[in-house]
């Protein structure tokens, strides 16, 4: 299942975004950059940025996610970001003896197509684990054979064998990843993966990492979401048709957000 929480972040964001700008149009000094920048003054300053377009100072901040219990196909959609920076769960140095997996909702809907999905994330692991083992046994043979100890090569042929093996684990398995992006990034992650058209399961970590960052930042990511919360929507005569919709569901999860800030 799905895990997404925010593990660190760049200590007052908005007032930081606010310093950026304001050395930007006027004559402050380095010494009192940070002077008479409350939190009210600081998101005047961050609305004044976005209505301007002016997105470069929202650089300046980083947020830091933990995520776990997403496809190693999320994975390939989310690494597309290149202004961030990925830690994953690596499979040449993890083995995965029992692998979880993600179900798509479309397949878990039809009992007969999750009975075949199950039987082949089953298959998968099985063969992964019998490629594994032939083929540690054969390192371990080969490594002895080359004057290291047992022991020595028992270790050695784990990691060469699981490096091999698991080119046949399938996209649905699952993965970890640290992933970290400055506000101008996640804006533009957001605008592409809040959409309504983008695949489910990256869309779903976007809105959940949407309402993190807005907990923390709300004028900063005051403008964020899919293009059409904010504005017309651009995929053209691909368009989903269903903007007013999208529009009115982030105005609710922020009037959530809000009332939570408030309390």
């Amino acid at each position: 299942m799905l895990k997404v929480s925010l593990i660190a972040h760049t200590p007052d964001p908005e007032r930081v975004v606010a310093a950026a700008a304001k050395l930007c149009y006027s004559n402050a000094e380095i010494d009192t950059l940070m002077a008479g920048l409350t939190p009210e003054k600081s998101r005047d300053f961050v609305r004044m940025l976005a209505s301007m377009g002016h997105e470069s100072p929202t650089e300046h901040v980083n947020f830091t996610f933990a995520i776990e219990g997403v496809s190693r196909s999320l994975l390939a959609q989310i690494t597309r970001h290149r202004i961030a920076s990925f830690s994953v769960q690596s499979q040449r140095y993890v083995r995965l003896d029992a692998f979880d997996y993600v179900t798509p909702p479309e397949v878990a809907g039809d009992e007969e197509a999750l009975a075949a999905f199950r039987q082949a994330m089953d298959s998968q692991a099985a063969e992964y684990h019998r490629i594994a083992a032939l083929l540690k046994d054969g390192h371990i043979r080969r490594l002895m054979q080359q004057g290291m100890s047992e022991a020595e090569a028992t270790k050695k042929a784990e990691k060469m064998a699981i490096e091999d093996a698991r080119f046949v684990l399938p996209n649905a398995c699952t993965t970890k990843m640290i992933v970290t992006m400055n506000a101008r990034s996640l804006k533009n992650f957001f605008r592409h993966r809040c959409c309504n058209r983008a695949q489910w399961e990256i869309r779903d970590l976007a809105e959940q990492m949407f309402r993190l960052v807005y907990a923390v930042a709300p004028a900063l990511f005051e403008a964020c979401g899919p293009a059409c919360a904010y504005g017309p929507c651009p995929e053209g005569k691909m368009t989903c048709g269903r903007a007013a919709e999208m529009r009115a569901k982030y105005e609710q999860i922020k009037a959530e957000l809000n009332g939570e800030n408030a309390q």
